[in-house]
């Protein structure tokens, strides 16, 4: 063999496997373009609620949901073109049956855009079975969602779970009608109910750098004291701001709070330390964490002598997460406990609980950063007490000023690039 003929073959073995190389490469650009994935895209949570088992007081209003058509409103943050959705059965005992599911731009009260109504696939079918205590999540969707806009989401059941997966807290009406509705855009006849069933959130495919802030929290994050409807919760006063910032723009902001909750024990729905995993560290493209959560601890407290140990529990709950959450490389804002004196849970023993958790989460070191909505919320006059004219009625959960006050008081700075 001549020495041009060993060129010849040298050659070839190089350039052989760099055209198929860049074959594959031009295939699956065209496949990712045609599809909307990239490399350069990914899964960030839009929209979340932490759900939970609902109580007898708050299931679905006759005609129910078996059989029914349900109609839900939500308020994502940010936007997208490629969508998915999750639905939940964590919490009951028996399967739920989809027969189908249509979302659609929400205009005003159930009144949806009927044009631009697409319906969800579950594995390339329209029906899908949610066995207990699962999630699933549909199919990718081509869906323009706009940022910071009202989404509704329209489940037509087959039979359902006799203990329903839900989340009672909503402050937005749901509205039921019976029969098969999927394709109606007239809800004006549906029964009104203000709770969210099996829905338990929302997913957008967008850029890389893209990222979400999940939220933990008790009532005070659930919205207790916002307006039904009016989409003003703390958290969503926070969205609103990032989604006007020109370097937070591309944030979503993800809702995990339940009214009740607590961290250790007790309380409404599985505690903070029991739900973390799923209600947090399941989320998709999670970059920080704040926690706001403890207050409903701090209530049970009955003697002097348990006040030390639980704020040393809370403490100790509150390492715990922190720890899963940079294992994660999830950065964790510390909240302080707002004020509560004039409260209900307003005893003496209790005050000196949230000081020892509030002085931690200020001065510890343990988290990233702290919120000092105690700071922001407290009465300078009366610093047990939270501002006057910020409550519900009650001294411890704030109106829609209050939160308004807090969705304000927190630092865009904290969600800017230099922190990742």
């Amino acid at each position: 063999m001549n020495r041009m003929n060993r060129m010849k073959m040298k050659l070839e073995k190089v350039i052989k496997p760099l055209v198929v190389l860049l074959v594959a490469v031009v295939l699956q650009s065209c496949f990712f373009s045609k599809s909307g994935f990239s490399e350069n895209s990914n899964w960030v949570g839009t929209w979340s609620t932490a759900p939970q088992l609902v109580e007898p007081h708050n299931m679905p209003p006759q005609p129910g949901l078996s059989d029914n058509t349900i109609r839900q409103i939500v308020q994502v943050s940010i936007g997208g073109e490629i969508l998915r959705f999750k639905f939940s059965n964590a919490f009951s005992n028996s399967p739920v049956e989809i027969k189908s599911v249509a979302i659609a731009e929400s205009t005003e009260n159930s009144s949806i855009n009927i044009l631009t109504q697409e319906i969800l696939k579950f594995n390339n079918n329209q029906n899908a079975t949610i066995n207990p205590g699962e999630e699933l999540f549909s199919d990718p969707v081509k869906f323009k969602l706009k940022p910071g806009s009202k989404l509704a989401i329209t489940i037509y059941f087959g039979k359902t779970a006799p203990d329903v997966t839900g989340h009672p807290g909503s402050r937005t009406t749901s509205y039921i009608l019976a029969g098969n509705n999927i394709e109606s855009a007239d809800f004006s006849d549906a029964i009104k109910t203000d709770h969210w069933y099996s829905i338990s959130g929302i997913d957008v495919l967008t850029r890389k750098d893209s990222k979400a802030i999940a939220v933990l929290g008790n009532s005070i994050t659930d919205g207790r004291g916002s307006g039904t409807n009016m989409q003003n919760r703390w958290p969503d006063i926070l969205a609103g701001r990032l989604l006007k910032n020109e370097k937070t723009s591309n944030i979503g902001v993800l809702n995990l709070g339940i009214g009740g909750n607590c961290v250790l024990r007790g309380g409404l729905g599985p505690t903070a330390l029991e739900r973390f995993d799923r209600d947090i560290l399941s989320q998709s493209s999670v970059q920080w964490l704040i926690i706001l959560e403890g207050i409903n601890d701090i209530g049970t407290i009955n003697s002097e002598n348990e006040a030390e140990s639980i704020a040393k529990e809370l403490i100790s709950a509150y390492d715990e997460m922190i720890k899963k959450a940079h294992e994660k490389n999830i950065l964790v804002y510390g909240a302080t406990i707002l004020p509560f004196a004039k409260s209900f849970y307003d005893t003496p023993h209790r005050q000196k609980s949230r000081d020892i958790v509030n002085e931690w989460i200020r001065n510890s070191g343990r988290f990233d950063a702290v919120i000092d909505f105690d700071e922001i919320m407290r009465n300078p006059n009366d610093e047990k007490t939270i501002l006057p004219d910020m409550h519900d009625g009650d001294f411890l959960h704030p109106n829609e000023a209050g939160y308004r006050r807090m969705g304000e008081g927190v630092e865009l700075k904290l969600f800017e690039a230099p922190n990742l």
